[in-house]
């Protein structure tokens, strides 16, 4: 038998061994992800009779699925379907489940799928005695467990008109221990006549509170949606088709794992399999005489009276949460024009008020945005193990941010973990105000309401709300018809979280007396270039009654709808009122109306939640290949251990820390101490001022970040990993250390293609279209970089830092060469970047730049740490002190009096002085003594007087 040659220098043995390494790590990965089929779940099918309704003589049987886990008795779960879906819609969450360890019954609702009966919305004597009934069968069977006492175990979850019922159920029967509703209701007649005008600002606290006003305005889209999901034919055991976009899962990946939630969630029209039933042709469709009344009534006159109004409360969650204490899940969607965030709000307020423990959970989904996906499901089936067994879920508020920037088409999503939903058990949720400005303005409603504005088209908001682009398409205000009010750009990033407020003035016109007014309010967010996008297509109806026919206005707050959105820095917000919107019912005569801000210098109150933000896990497809390349870097390190007799370091505390310096220093040959005994730290998300003097030793300290020097002591570490020239951890950093390099004959473009080649990573990893964006050179990229202007190329190599997406980008001096202009573009740029809750760490010794850039600042001098803390707490540390005057000559006059009193400034109606040590109560009084109002005084927050003070005289 022929020997195999094998390697003769030990080089050439490790090299192979590497190699065998590489290919058994490879095939590790891929066996242990091969595809595999989930065991069969065993089910049981019933029809099961119910009692016949209240004054009918129908027989009523109700068609059923129990999935069985692999070990009986065992807690259970009914899983409620959506409406215009059946069981087979919730088949495949409800085998989730069962592998999790729960028995699970699903059932098609009254007038649905093989059921008999009449839809009547959830009606307590129907379908929720239904449902109670269903936990009968279970407890007679034996299948489910008990706790000590005896009761059975019993969870209960669904979506939308599914996740109604849950609420409903756990209100009625005590056996229920615990609850899950997803992207569901709290009260049916606010929800579909929503009016989000009231005298004054909703006093809950919570974030995203609602008007819940009455005689409110008719959502006549949904809702014919809704009606039509009941009118037609059967399905007779086949799902119905979902609207469009709801057959989606969303998920965001930070919200955990474990299983169930929505299928059918978004009503829809039946397919029709099985042919018509009897009667089908009978305009109530297969809805009970009192629901079919109610919409009548609503579809033709656009308005409720008080006994349809009743009927929609009745069959809604509102009904009976004062009643319900269990542990309850609410997961609500941000991008929902049917059951908005208020719903879940005011249903998170009544259960706590009732003595329950609510757990909230806002997600990027909702009937305009996607069902749950795997891991929020995984989410909702923890929760409801942990509690049916005893256990405490928690209080917890979780919400998703959906960021600008795209990976492989997908939106980034950041998910913001708060203890407590703000203002149920704890403090209020905070409101940032941020003035608006616009003039008194008529508004006109043309005869028949024709054309109407055009905010979205249900089930397909979602998309249209993404981009600028595509919400143009969705999103249409005809001239003369809406007044628009805006504010000024924003300094940094807000993320608006939950519903805004705001107070108009309505007056009508007295040549054409009215009223009422029919409004409908909108809140876009407009980019630095005009372009406008309005979040989740989300939109606020309300109606403003008693208005006075001489032309006096009426005022009112109008809750906007709730949104979670990221307003970029340099972005302004635009409140459009408008007559009219296709999507509800607007009154047909026409007129005129004069819509005004509140006097007083009205202000958008935002809402505001802080939390501690964790990014979204890759989906399955990168998680392999994560894997496989983690495999190969694993046998690389081994390769290197195995040449370099070490092991590498890491710290895995630190895995979410972009850098953490400890004890840096850097001497060079003949005793130069560069860098002596430097440490600070960079939290994700933060934009770092690395200054100093020329000489301080911040350039010395990027070269050791990037790995070109060795530092003679000390650690840096990025990510948790230490920094070593060659360090794998170093592709996860975009720099702009040692100079561009461009070759002057490509163009911009070329260039960076060229750069992304030479690292040999695809070329689809690269997210150019990203990083162009952010740098912002628009059709100059295709240009010869010797066209290019200095601040040109800066901002080229700013795009050639970013490419790959980075998420920790290093800068030295990147605005150098730039005049006034260009530094303002580069601070746009960064700041852009740094908004996608990436890092950014900047060496400068321009103060002002910093100053009006950076979130953080780490001041150096001689090579030390001197400093280091947020922006505007250094400059606050300066010794000056600023006073507002209403005679600034006299001020300075007065001050310049004062023994020990330095230098003295006049800037508008302030006046800066160098105090010296001197209490500034002390110069107040001087001040007034000298006969000079004092409307202000505090220290002068400035990062120049700070630094001088800290280095100025060592420079």
């Amino acid at each position: 038998m022929p020997r195999l040659p094998l390697p003769r220098t030990r080089r050439g043995r490790l090299t192979a061994l590497g190699a065998v390494v590489v290919v058994l790590a490879a095939a590790t990965v891929l066996w242990a992800t091969r595809d595999t089929a989930p065991p069969a779940v065993p089910t049981q099918d019933a029809l099961i009779d119910m009692p016949a309704a209240p004054g009918s003589a129908e027989q009523v049987k109700i068609d059923t699925t129990t999935f069985l886990p692999a070990t009986v008795p065992a807690p259970a779960v009914l899983l409620a379907h959506g409406f215009g879906g059946d069981k087979t819609s919730v088949a495949d969450d409800a085998r989730e489940l069962a592998r999790k360890g729960f028995v699970v019954m699903t059932w098609s609702a009254r007038g649905f799928g093989k059921s008999t009966g009449k839809i009547g919305l959830n009606d307590p004597d129907g379908e929720v005695a239904d449902a109670s009934r269903l936990i009968d069968r279970l407890v007679a069977l034996h299948q489910v467990s008990t706790d000590p006492g005896g009761d059975p175990k019993v969870a209960v979850t669904g979506a939308s008109y599914g996740g109604a019922l849950s609420l409903l159920l756990a209100g009625t029967d005590k056996r229920v221990d615990a609850v899950a509703p997803v992207i569901t209701y709290n009260d049916l007649a606010q929800a579909l006549v929503p009016n989000a005008a009231a005298p004054k600002a909703p006093s809950a606290g919570t974030p995203a509170a609602g008007a819940f006003a009455t005689d409110g305005v008719f959502k006549k889209s949904w809702a014919g949606i809704f009606f039509s999901a009941g009118s037609g034919p059967a399905a007779s055991g086949s799902p119905s088709a979902e609207a469009p976009e709801a057959g989606q899962e969303t998920d965001t990946g930070s919200t955990g794992a474990a299983g169930t939630a929505a299928a059918a969630a978004v009503p829809s029209v039946p397919s029709g399999a099985g042919g018509p039933r009897a009667g089908s042709a009978d305009p109530c469709g297969r809805f009970t005489a009192a629901v079919c009344q109610a919409y009548t009534e609503l579809g033709t006159t656009g308005a409720s009276s008080q006994a349809s109004l009743d009927l929609l409360r009745r069959v809604s969650p509102v009904s009976v949460t004062s009643k319900i204490t269990v542990p309850t899940l609410l997961v609500q969607g941000e991008s929902d024009t049917l059951f908005g965030l208020d719903q879940s709000d005011a249903t998170a307020r009544q259960i706590t008020a009732a003595g329950g423990k609510v757990k909230t959970i806002w997600y990027t989904g909702g009937h305009d945005g996607g069902k749950p996906g795997p891991q929020l499901r995984a989410k909702i089936g923890d929760f409801l193990w942990d509690a049916v067994n005893g256990g405490d879920p928690g209080t917890g508020f979780s919400y998703d941010v959906q960021g600008t920037l795209r990976a492989n088409g997908t939106p980034s999503v950041r998910t913001v973990n708060a203890t407590s939903y703000p203002g149920l058990t704890g403090p209020a949720a905070e409101r940032r105000l941020l003035p608006m400005t616009g003039p008194v303005q008529p508004v006109v409603r043309p005869a028949g309401a024709n054309p109407s504005a055009v905010s979205g088209i249900p089930g397909l908001n979602g998309i249209a709300s993404s981009t600028s682009r595509l919400g143009a398409l969705f999103s249409n205000d005809p001239p003369g018809q809406a007044a628009q009010f805006t504010t000024a750009p924003v300094d940094g990033q807000v993320v608006v979280s939950g519903a805004s407020t705001v107070r108009l003035q309505v007056a009508a016109d007295p040549a054409h007396p009215q009223p009422e007014a029919v409004l409908f309010a909108k809140l876009y967010d407009v980019g630095q270039d005009g372009s406008r996008v309005l979040p989740a297509n989300a939109i606020a109806p309300f109606r403003v009654s008693g208005l006075p026919a001489n032309g006096n206005p009426v005022e009112v707050t109008v809750t906007l709808p709730g949104i979670v959105r990221p307003i970029e820095g340099g972005h302004s917000l635009r409140l459009v009122v408008g007559t009219t919107d296709q999507a509800f019912a607007s009154p047909a005569a026409p007129a005129v109306f004069r819509i005004a801000l509140a006097g007083g210098g009205t202000a958008l109150a935002l809402p505001v939640v802080p939390g501690t933000s964790v990014g979204t896990p890759a989906p399955v497809g990168q998680i392999v290949g994560i894997a496989v390349t983690l495999a190969i870097a694993l046998a690389a390190v081994l390769f290197a251990a195995l040449r370099r007799r070490r092991a590498a370091d890491i710290d895995p505390d630190l895995a979410g820390t972009p850098l953490v310096i400890e004890g840096l220093r850097k001497k060079y040959p003949g005793g130069f101490v560069a860098v002596n005994d430097l440490s600070f730290r960079v939290e994700p998300g933060q934009v770092l001022g690395l200054l100093g003097p020329n000489g301080a030793g911040k350039t010395t300290t990027l070269r050791m970040l990037m790995g070109l020097i060795t530092p003679t002591a000390g650690s840096i570490r990025v990510f948790g990993h230490k920094i070593a020239p060659g360090a794998p951890v170093l592709s996860r950093i975009g720099s702009f250390v040692e100079g561009s390099g461009f070759l002057p004959h490509l163009s911009g473009r070329e260039n960076l293609q060229l750069y992304w080649a030479s690292t040999g990573r695809p070329a689809e990893k690269a997210h150019f279209g990203e990083a162009l964006e952010i740098a912002g050179l628009g059709s100059a990229v295709d240009r010869r970089v010797r066209t290019y202007s200095q601040g040109m190329r800066q901002r080229l190599a700013i795009a050639q830092a970013m490419l790959g997406l980075p998420e920790l980008m290093v800068l030295d001096e990147p605005t150098n060469g730039l005049d006034p202009p260009q530094i303002h573009q580069m601070r746009e740029v960064l700041q852009r970047y740094a908004a996608t809750g990436r890092t950014v760490v900047v060496s400068s010794h321009l103060l002002a730049e910093v100053e009006q850039t950076c979130t953080h600042v780490v001041v150096m001098h001689r090579g030390a740490l001197v400093a280091a803390g947020e922006v505007g707490e250094l400059a606050a540390a300066g010794g000056e002190a600023t006073f507002r005057v209403d005679d600034t000559a006299a001020a300075a006059a007065a001050l310049k009096a004062i023994a020990g009193v330095g230098t003295v400034d006049v800037e508008g109606d302030l006046v800066h002085a160098d105090l010296d040590g001197l209490p500034r109560a002390e110069a107040v009084a001087a001040l007034v003594r000298a006969g000079v109002a004092v409307e202000q005084a505090g220290p002068r927050r400035r990062l120049e007087d700070a630094f001088l003070q800290l280095v100025g005289d060592q420079s």
